[in-house]
């Protein structure tokens, strides 16, 4: 199962369109634009995306990309170690 990764279209400044960009060329991620995600209290006060649902933030679009690869990789992680129990 690949992670999604969700984008709210009123918060799709110069810099996290770029990020979207960049992470719609990874056959490893899904990429989703929505036209609202519930949060805009987040949404109004920093770059933010949802990946599988948990809300990830950054003070600017770099440090959004590099707290998504990192949540991605966390919850894969998670996901294996579960997976190593069965």
């Amino acid at each position: 199962m690949q992670p999604m990764v969700e984008f709210c279209i009123n918060r799709l400044t110069s810099d996290v369109e770029e990020i979207k960009d960049e992470l719609e060329e990874d056959p490893e991620v899904d990429v989703l634009e929505s036209a609202c995600l519930g949060n805009c209290e987040i949404c109004a006060e920093t770059p933010y995306a949802m990946v599988d649902g948990e809300i990830v933030t950054g003070e600017n679009g770099k440090e959004l990309l590099k707290n998504i690869r990192k949540t991605i990789k966390d919850q894969q992680k998670k996901l294996d170690d579960l997976l190593d129990l069965l």
